[in-house]
């Protein structure tokens, strides 16, 4: 019998970046892999992204050195599905990720672009379901706290 654990959590950060050029980051396919899937360490075998209500994200990697960490050549998947987009508002999706195509979590989330000052507010939450003791909320929060800081590095930050 497998073994689902839930979990919740909001991330706020501010970028000196306008709403429309944050908001950009997340559209563009180019943007978004420079800082989304491309990083030392990691073999992105695929990456592709159709942005609109519907479309979909895919990607396949693997840490370099993930089989020191796994014990095995370890790939893993991420499929999105873009349920609603508000351009330079908000950003709705859902996302499964898996490891050697077994399915370790499923997750709802949202991004949020608010003007705040000259930059701007983005909200991200999300809420996922782990099995059979995946990662697990605190790592998946850990994750998107270090995408968010390439973020801000992408649009020339020091966060």
């Amino acid at each position: 019998m497998t073994t689902t654990a839930h979990g919740s959590f909001v991330i706020e950060r501010r970028y000196n970046a306008n709403p429309e050029r944050v908001f950009a980051a997340w559209s563009d396919a180019n943007a978004k892999r420079a800082w989304f899937a491309e990083g030392e360490g990691w073999d992105i075998k695929r990456y592709e992204l159709d942005f609109r209500e519907g479309g979909a994200e895919t990607s396949k990697f693997r840490f370099q050195k993930g089989e020191e960490i796994f014990g095995e050549e370890t790939w893993f998947g991420n499929h999105t599905v873009f349920s609603e987009i508000a351009p330079n508002e908000r950003i709705i999706y859902t996302y499964a990720m898996d490891r050697n195509g077994v399915r370790f979590s499923v997750s709802l989330a949202c991004v949020e672009f608010h003007r705040a000052d000259k930059g701007t507010r983005l909200v991200l939450s999300e809420h996922g379901a782990f099995f059979d003791g995946a990662d697990g909320v605190n790592m998946r929060e850990q994750g998107w706290q270090e995408l968010l800081s390439k973020l801000g590095a992408y649009l020339g930050e020091g966060n």
